[in-house]
């Protein structure tokens, strides 16, 4: 079989369920209730930052999705998207999809808002966000959790990492009262001494080379926070694209010893040429993909070998079903899946639905939900936590009760919420 066909294969197993719903409405043996789309409202909250979209039917049904990083998303659901949706089936998500991030067209405007090849941007992150609340939303319709929809799961339960506070005691803690498997820390942002106790400073580095005094400060800062954690909990060491080549492979060899999960995106992801150069000159894994977007980005990644791990972000990359057709793609050559996730327990849960589908998932960010009130506060019914893993919901959609209350609370000027 050509490579070609094997990829087309890889790819159109996740769609099964979409063309199952198809033929059984058609064939008239479905108990779907037939939806239409009645609004589609996005919203803005301060203090978080956080964007929910919510899509409405003429039945009363509604479903939930996030998107992230991009300012503007919100406006252009609201303004451009949202009408657009108006008087589709709900469940038809492959063709709104394809719509939206193929050749469809919105109101007034003469050509298509996307084009293939054009990467991602507040667009595509408008596009993720009602990919996941129509995931949520046909859930709930088929009274089945979203992992179910996307092709049943090959786990329970998915394994988290968190973020690297830099505090010492709330680490320990962390590992030993929530077991906690992994964590990340910048090194990007080093400070004056080699001490995991230490907050970051996000200012100190604002060059590309290294230098050996900065190298050997690294490899005392990572070195200490492995003592700290332990050699059973990952540790993982995030770069933020800040360093060249030649930095990268130099710090990539220093850091060995320690032996981190991964380094991630040592440079940035517009030159994979330079990534998979570091991926061959250092005996750590390289990481990459929270600013690569749809599965023709991943292909790219994949056919270079540019990365061990790859991080697609499920808020803004083209949703839920796009990045399992994005682990599918990459399982073909061996590479690991790690979504990346800085959202909310609603994007996050989201996340773990597609984990639990994918053969080639390593391990899920779960951000700072267990710091965070905040964010908590939005939510109701978070998923079980047990042995450093979260338990998949079994609950219809992606599971968790919306607290529309605390979204209301924290709204930004301007916006609304039903």
């Amino acid at each position: 079989m050509r490579r070609r066909d094997l990829l087309k294969n890889a790819l159109t197993g996740a769609c099964g369920y979409t063309a199952l719903w198809r033929d059984a409405r058609a064939q008239g043996t479905s108990r779907v209730p037939k939806l239409k789309i009645r609004e589609v409202r996005a919203v803005e909250l301060r203090d978080s930052g956080s964007r929910y979209v919510r899509v409405y039917t003429d039945q009363g049904l509604t479903g939930t999705g996030e998107m992230v990083d991009n300012i503007g998303s919100a406006n252009i659901i609201n303004e451009r998207l949202g009408p657009a949706l108006v008087g589709a089936d709900p469940l038809d998500i492959e063709s709104i999809y394809f719509n939206f991030w193929g050749w469809g067209k919105v109101p007034d405007s003469t050509w298509p808002v996307f084009m293939r090849g054009t990467g991602g941007g507040p667009y595509l992150s408008a596009v993720s966000g009602i990919e996941i609340a129509l995931w949520d939303l046909a859930g709930k319709a088929l009274g089945a959790p979203v992992y179910r929809l996307l092709g049943g799961k090959v786990r329970d339960r998915v394994a988290i990492y968190l973020w690297w506070s830099g505090d010492a005691a709330e680490t320990r803690a962390l590992i030993q009262d929530k077991h906690v498997r992994g964590f990340k820390m910048a090194i990007d942002s080093i400070t004056e001494r080699g001490d995991p106790n230490q907050k970051l400073d996000p200012q100190k580095r604002s060059h590309f080379n290294v230098t050996n005094a900065e190298i050997d400060e690294i490899v005392e800062k990572v070195g200490a926070a492995r003592d700290l954690v332990g050699p059973k909990v990952e540790l993982a060491l995030e770069c933020h694209t800040r360093y060249n080549t030649e930095a990268a492979i130099q710090i990539g060899r220093a850091v060995a010893p320690s032996r981190p999960m991964w380094l991630e995106e040592p440079v940035t992801s517009d030159n994979l040429e330079a990534m998979a150069l570091i991926r061959r000159s250092v005996p750590v894994p390289v990481a990459c993909g929270e600013n690569i977007y749809t599965r023709y980005g991943f292909l790219q990644v994949a056919e270079k070998q540019a990365a061990a791990v790859v991080q697609p972000d499920m808020t803004k990359c083209g949703g839920l079903l796009e990045t399992r057709k994005i682990a599918s793609l990459v399982e073909l050559y061996h590479i690991q899946i790690a979504p990346h996730g800085v959202a909310s327990p609603l994007a996050g849960t989201a996340y773990a639905h597609v984990c639990a589908t994918v053969p080639n998932f390593l391990i899920l960010e779960w951000g700072h939900f267990f710091r965070s009130k905040l964010l908590n506060s939005l939510m109701r019914n978070l998923p079980e936590y047990d042995n450093g893993m979260v338990r998949i919901p079994e609950a219809p959609g992606i599971g968790i009760e919306v607290n529309d209350d605390a979204i209301r609370e924290h709204l930004r000027p301007g916006f609304q919420w039903a």
